[in-house]
């Protein structure tokens, strides 16, 4: 195991394991982070786990944990590292089985005191709306064309269904839609796993917020995305469901077989991979494609069904909502990227691992209406104490491949949550505090309780001042779903 004593302090807030710590490194391991925060890191995996990515075939610059790391399956979560092509492997290890578990906000023009009183018909309007917990399920089930389109297509497909605007998917990563879906590489229990999960939130961390936007801190670039101070937004926090989860279980299998094959050695299995210029390597990446864009059609799916719950409780009580997708990032992703490793331009394949990217001004990837500014950086926290809006900054782009962390960071397994808090209790608390809650169980809610996860403003802080991405807005739950 590392010690704190191993390590090398390269600023305040980042730490390097040198290469020469372990003789399979290929390259450094760094954690960005606070005294507190390395502390924690060092008492599980996390480190161990950073280390081991290190020995990837094809990796370049370094493997990063962000200050919301703990320990995860092969990478750690919070690990971001980048592979050069054509070389270099594709790992499902380093996406995760919930591929692209992400987050969308939505702006609006409602003032919090206006919807207060109102909080109570809208939680169980959202409630009724939108199904949510383990294997939750809509009543349409897709044919197998539309299942198609949905994997090939991503957000695209919600919107020609009219179920949002040209403007949501412009606003969304990548558009939402990543071009090397190919349905054909998703298995048939997959497929099936996701033919009537669209539009459906989920369990665990997964959750809908209504917020209002409490603090301000750059008032040019929180203006220029709709951030108001005393204005409701709503956050929508969820993945790609079942058919997620069975495409890495699938992969992971086939990766067993592939880095045999390919002589790969690695001193954790569970990071199996294959050269991405393989058939195994490409498989993957069409499989995830899916995957994501199967993540990407169901917010958007969830937003037509929030915007429509709005309307209906709102309609004659209060203006209309206005409610517009500031941004939707994804959390557990491999992504083909251009970038600059020793001075040289590189194509890369990306893996985010609980991780999301903060790419700086100038990026074509930023939609055209921010890109002046940087890319909006959404960073949920726990649903007592609130989220962040950050914006992307050019160190990301120079240190971490135009990354940062995705949020606050488990510091309690979802058993010790359990074992530790009691549901019905913290949603008297959460109440009490003026948070109205909706929750499919309080056992469920108990799993997520503050108390599980690091504190956000300390992991924001760190980002924030290691230059990876801005602060701009604050937000604090008034209502709070969950599975």
């Amino acid at each position: 195991m590392v010690g704190k004593r191993e390590l090398n302090r390269l600023s305040p807030y980042l730490w390097e394991v040198p290469k020469g710590w372990r003789g399979d490194m290929r390259v450094p391991g760094r954690i960005y982070a606070d005294e507190g925060i390395l502390e924690a890191a060092l008492a599980d995996r996390s480190i161990e786990q950073l280390v081991n990515t290190t020995t990837l075939p094809g990796i370049v610059g370094h493997a990063m944990a962000m200050p919301d790391v703990h320990q995860g399956y092969g990478f750690p979560i919070g690990g971001v590292a980048a592979t050069a092509l054509p070389d270099g492997v594709i790992s499902p290890g380093g996406v995760g089985y919930d591929i692209n578990c992400g987050v969308r906000l939505l702006t609006s023009t409602i003032e919090a005191e206006a919807i207060r009183p109102h909080m109570q018909d809208v939680m169980s309007a959202l409630y009724a709306a939108v199904p949510t917990g383990v294997g939750a399920a809509r009543g349409a089930r897709l044919s197998d064309n539309d299942l198609r389109r949905v994997l090939e297509q991503g957000a695209e497909w919600a919107v020609r269904a009219g179920q949002g605007t040209a403007r949501d998917v412009e606003h969304t990563e990548d558009g939402g839609r990543m071009p090397q879906a190919d349905a054909s590489a998703v298995s048939a229990r997959a497929q099936e796993r996701g033919r009537d999960q669209i539009g459906t939130l989920g369990s665990g961390n997964h959750f809908l917020e209504v917020d209002e936007v409490v603090e301000v801190y750059d008032e040019g670039v929180a203006g220029a995305f709709g951030l108001v101070p005393g204005r409701v937004t709503v956050w929508i926090h969820c993945g790609s469901r079942g058919l997620g989860h069975q495409v890495c279980s699938d992969y992971v299998r086939l990766m067993q077989q592939a880095t045999a094959k390919y002589g790969i050695t690695l001193p954790d299995r569970e990071l199996v991979c294959a050269p991405l210029d393989t058939p195994e390597g490409r498989q993957y990446l069409a499989a995830m494609a899916c995957a994501a864009n199967y993540a990407w059609a169901n917010r958007q799916a969830i937003t037509h069904l929030v915007r429509g719950a709005f309307e209906r409780v709102l309609a004659g009580k209060l203006p209309p909502a206005n409610l517009e997708v500031l941004y939707d990032v994804c959390h557990n992703i491999a992504k083909l990227e251009e970038h600059t490793v020793g001075g040289r331009a590189m194509r890369l394949c990306v893996h985010r691992k609980g991780a999301t990217r903060a790419f700086g001004p100038g990026r074509m990837e930023v939609p055209a209406r921010w890109r002046h500014l940087g890319q909006p950086v959404l960073i949920p926290g726990d649903m007592g104490s609130g989220s962040y809006v950050l914006v992307g900054a050019e160190r990301a782009m120079a240190e971490t491949f135009g990354s940062t962390c995705h949020g606050a960071g488990r510091i309690m397994s979802r058993g010790e949550a359990k074992r530790a808090v009691r549901g019905q209790q913290l949603r008297a608390e959460l109440e009490a505090s003026g948070i109205v809650v909706r929750a499919g169980s309080m056992a469920g809610l108990a799993e997520e309780a503050p108390a599980a996860y690091k504190d956000l403003d300390r992991v924001v802080q760190v980002v924030h001042e290691a230059g990876l991405a801005r602060r701009v807005a604050r937000t604090r739950p008034l209502g709070v779903m969950k599975g």
